[in-house]
């Protein structure tokens, strides 16, 4: 794939803001999306209050509400048995915010007359939009009108208006129209089928138009769920001038106008509420009470007192979730935009959930998938874990109808829907929907990161348990024990995460979040016995839970099949995944991606090529069950046939590029991350934002460069610092405990800033937290371990292995000379027999290798036995007693499987704290694998070690560990070690440190 290019910035760079300066129609429906303000159940993207013919044309001017939807029949052309019956759609609902003015009889437009200033910006501090237009009309007279709009995140049913119009140079009068209007529909369908289906027509019928004094209202109902929606609002002006205001209805909209009387420099101030109630909130008797009753009380709080709690609840926010970049003035700006997005957009009321593109915009049909447990939850879990229990009581709410679809596709327990509203499957395209029975482990993944942060007993022993259990039972349900795998559990004609590869048999991101959702459950029930035996008794009598499940859950667990490459030392997507024929990425011009848009989907399946992270997502959930190594091969493997066609797809590639050790590639996955909307990477945000990404930006940096991952109850942290930025901070809720956590160029700050003292680790040092005091951690490399090659470093038993081939080779009848032995250095037992045969390799049985090797082996250790002391390479030994005097642990990484042997001969074992076991390894060199091992033997990062190699593939090796590299012979053959030296003796501990603190 193509290296990411950054475009740039669309919208000037600050880091409170978001500014247009100029209005450009043909970006109007992408500033809509933009500039949307929201609270998590009512959304209003950015159109125009004057809502003139322009706006009615090109714009998408929508109001939606969380969870508030029609559906119809999903018409299949060919159907089959248990396929999703309705579709679902978050609807465009009754435009409250229509103000139309008139100069002096004159239609304010952007269209008409003459923009003299233009002005808008949305204050992630305040939650304020606001628009400041300076006009004049064709007749000359100039207005400025600033229209001031948020909507309450104290209130879920409420929204504000004020405009404030002042004449420049004229005086006379500025009739105001306020309107609500119910005649809406949402977008027509695309064939892009992110875009989703959309209806055709209104489907929110009006039944009722009311104006009574300055107030309005319009009762809705949708066309097949039956559900009614009550809109009203209230308005009032503010002048010194008396007027009288004039209600009329008229089809589906009610007005209230105004003929207000204006000076020249003095402002008027009109200012309106809104507020949406629907039977899915309250009995339908009690719409319109409901609304009315909550216009009484914000006109009786007024616009400035809501303005100022809305303030209050930002600053609350700000103080918990702010993430702070210093170097990085765009990167500021879109990390907090994001931020500022994601709580606009989050159903906070444990009956709704968060779209796919939130409340911004109609793509995906406002429906809710996996996207909520994977990355939008951990950001409230670790921020606002209020709101993250209410997006977990959506899932327990729905509970039920999981159990329904469980039942449809023939399983026991329950099953969540691939995608959703009312928690129903609305999935039509089943291979890249229903297939993805993943989205059963994701959500308990979430529920098990919210319950090990927060200790939120109650919730699991009330809720969590019971949805933890039903879908346990879907799992054991759906895979079995094949006598074909030895017994292992597997799982069969699932989709994993890429939905560039649907229908397999064991996709290993599902197999592994199937074995670590049993093993939760499992655990969950001994727990609930011990500490809640009345309420597991209840649970386990309420959904027929036999004593048998619990074990069976265990067992599946333990047996679960992860397939593997033994050759390539990687994970296998799923079976058979390697056996297909890897996308030609260098013949595939730029505009035909995403690959879904020009591709059958037959095409795409017969071809490795991903839409977005698989396995590599695998390696950030459950990274506690891979070693670095596998993390390193794995990424690299599936990293080079990825298309990231998915949003969700850069940020889990950033999060595991810091973890390994690639910090340029993190950089650069983030950049596409956190400024994907604000900067239209994807070229579609006119449908909507992308709110799976934008919290995958907040994952990049706290789980991404912060290193920050929780295990059984313990914060990890393990920070790096781009080297474009100079510091970073965020903080972090953590049962009942605020922690901050700054990292700077030399050092990282911990500091507890609420709650009881808390033990955390930094890398691998213990850090304890004391509420009040900081922790500073210094992050710069130091000298802790040296890693050794044995052969051509320490000492020179080249010699004795190529007699011992030489032999072999004489024996078989196999031209050996030392030209061929010059390719055997630093690579394993098997990979050398292999060069040595020759072609002839082909024809030896794998058994038959092995015992060639054990041959050559037997006559090398037979050689090796006269070894001395005398035999250590010059310098070697002052070296070892120097590091040792000096604490510097050391360790032996060599590919020969008689290393301890050899350095018992030389007397220098005592001086080592590990010699890696190649056995024990499932690559060699250039795999990073020896070096890692040797690391985490010695309880060392990889960053504070120094290699010492004489072999390229060593260096390479070391290098992909991420250690620094000391080169041992010809440097035109070690050129990729950061220093090369002729024999060891060169080398000492100022040396080594020198390196260090390059």
């Amino acid at each position: 794939m193509k290296p990411f290019v950054a475009p740039p910035s669309i919208y000037p760079l600050d880091e409170w803001q978001v500014v247009e300066e100029s209005f450009e129609e043909q970006h109007r429906q992408r500033n809509e999306t933009i500039f949307t303000v929201g609270n998590g159940y009512i959304g209003m993207r950015g159109g125009f209050e004057e809502n003139d013919e322009q706006q009615v044309l090109n714009g998408v001017n929508g109001t939606y509400l969380n969870g508030f939807y029609d559906s119809e029949p999903i018409v299949y052309p060919e159907g089959a048995y248990g396929y999703a019956k309705q579709s679902q759609t978050m609807l465009n609902v009754a435009n409250t915010r229509i103000i139309r003015i008139e100069v002096d009889g004159e239609l304010f437009s952007l269209h008409t007359g003459k923009v003299l200033a233009y002005n808008r910006e949305l204050d992630m501090r305040t939650g304020v939009l606001t628009r400041t237009v300076d006009w004049e009309s064709k007749t000359g007279k100039q207005v400025r009108i600033v229209f001031r709009r948020f909507v309450c995140l104290a209130h879920k049913h409420l929204a504000a208006i004020q405009c404030e119009i002042t004449a420049l140079n004229f005086q006379g009068s500025v009739s105001i129209t306020s309107s609500i209007n119910g005649e809406v529909k949402n977008q027509a369908a695309a064939d892009d089928p992110r875009v989703g289906a959309g209806f055709s027509g209104q489907v929110l019928r009006t039944e009722e138009v009311h104006t009574q004094g300055e107030r309005t209202w319009i009762r809705q109902r949708t066309k097949n769920t039956g559900f009614a929606l009550v809109a009203a609002t209230a308005q009032s002006v503010l002048s010194d001038r008396k007027f009288m205001p004039i209600g009329s209805t008229e089809g589906q909209s009610a007005s209230v106008g105004y003929q207000v009387p204006v000076t020249a420099g003095q402002p008027i101030y009109f200012t309106k509420y809104m507020v949406y109630f629907s039977s899915k909130d309250c009995p339908e008797p009690e719409l319109a009470d409901r609304a009315m009753q909550l216009l009484d009380e914000a006109l009786e709080q007024g616009y400035d007192a809501l303005l100022a709690e809305q303030k209050n609840f930002l600053d609350d926010f700000w103080s918990r979730t702010d993430v702070k970049i210093e170097g990085d003035k765009a990167l500021q700006q879109g990390i907090r935009y994001n931020m500022y997005q994601l709580l606009q957009s989050t159903g906070r009321d444990g009956k709704t959930n968060i779209g796919a593109k939130g409340l911004t915009g109609e793509g995906y049909e406002g429906h809710y998938f996996w996207d909520t447990e994977t990355f939008v939850l951990p950001f409230f879990i670790y921020t606002t874990p209020t709101i993250a229990k209410d997006l977990l009581a959506y899932r327990y709410n729905t509970l039920d109808k999981a159990r329904e679809r469980a039942e449809v596709m023939s399983q026991k327990g329950a099953l969540y829907p691939w995608r959703t509203i009312n928690g129903e499957e609305t999935s039509a395209f089943f291979p890249a929907g229903t297939a993805q029975v993943h989205i059963n482990a994701d959500i308990i993944n979430g529920l098990k990161r919210y319950y090990e942060a927060t200790g939120d007993h109650s919730f699991m022993a009330k809720h969590g348990a019971e949805m933890l259990f039903e879908t346990a039972r879907f799992w054991a349900d759906l895979g079995y024990h094949n006598p074909a795998r030895d017994g292992k559990f597997c799982i069969t004609a699932v989709t994993g995460p890429d939905e560039y590869t649907a229908i397999v048999d064991n996709n290993a991101y599902t197999n592994v979040m199937a074995k670590d959702h049993m093993e939760f459950a499992y655990r969950t029930s001994e727990w609930m016995k011990q500490h809640h035996p009345k309420e597991f008794a209840a649970l386990a009598a309420a959904i027929v839970l036999s004593e048998e499940e619990p074990e069976a859950w265990r067992r599946a667990a333990g047996e679960m099949f992860i397939p593997r490459n033994e050759e390539l030392g990687i994970i296998e997507q799923d079976d058979g995944f390697l056996m297909k024929e890897k996308w030609d990425f260098e013949n595939t011009p730029d505009d035909k991606y995403p690959l879904l848009l020009h591709y059958h989907p037959l095409v795409i399946y017969r071809h490795q090529v991903l839409k977005q992270a698989d396995v590599v997502l695998a390696l950030f959930l459950q990274g506690h069950r891979f070693s670095l190594a596998d993390k390193i091969r794995n990424y690299n493997y599936y990293e080079a046939i990825t298309t990231h066609d998915s949003s969700l797809s850069p940020c889990i590639h950033s999060i595991v590029a810091a973890e390994i050790g690639f910090a340029d590639k993190a950089y650069d996955y983030f950049i596409r991350t956190v400024r994907m909307d604000l900067d239209d990477i994807n070229g579609n945000v006119e449908d909507g934002l992308h709110t799976a990404s934008m919290a995958g930006s907040w994952l990049s940096i706290v789980n991404g460069f912060g290193g920050m991952r929780d295990y059984e109850g313990k914060l990890h942290f393990k920070p790096l610092l781009p080297k474009h930025w100079d510091s970073y901070q965020f903080k972090i809720s953590y049962r009942e405990r605020l922690i901050d956590i700054h990292v700077s160029p030399d050092n990282v700050t911990y500091r507890l800033l609420r709650g009881a003292p808390l033990e955390i680790l930094h890398g691998r040092t213990t850090v304890h937290l004391i509420p009040g005091e900081s922790s500073e951690i210094s992050t710069k490399k130091r000298l802790e371990a040296v890693i050794f090659d044995l052969d051509g470093v320490i000492t020179d038993t080249a010699e004795y292995h190529y007699l011992a081939w030489k032999e072999l080779a004489d024996d078989l009848g196999v031209v050996f000379d030392r030209e061929t032995n010059e390719q055997l250095k630093g690579i394993g037992r098997m990979e050398s027999l292999d060069i040595l045969l020759g072609p002839s390799a082909a024809n030896f049985t794998t058994e038959q290798k092995q015992v060639l090797a054990a041959e050559k082996n037997e006559k090398y250790k037979a050689l090796i036995e006269r070894i001395t002391p005398n035999d250590l390479l010059p310098g070697i030994r002052p070296l070892l007693e120097e590091l040792r005097a000096s604490n510097v642990k050391m360790a032996v990484a060599s590919a020969s499987k008689n290393a301890v042997t050899v350095l018992r001969k030389l007397e220098i074992e005592p001086f080592f704290d590990v010699v890696v076991d190649p056995n024990s390894l499932a690559k060699g060199k250039p795999d990073p694998e020896i070096f890692l091992a040797a690391a985490e033997q010695l309880d060392v990062e990889p960053t504070n070690c120094i290699g010492i190699e004489d072999a390229a593939a060593g260096i390479e090796a070391i290098k992909a560990a991420n250690m620094d590299a000391i080169g041992v012979g010809d440097p035109r053959l070690l050129s990729n070690a950061d220093v090369v030296v002729e024999d060891p003796s060169i080398i000492n501990l100022e040396m080594l440190e020198q390196q260090m603190a390059k």
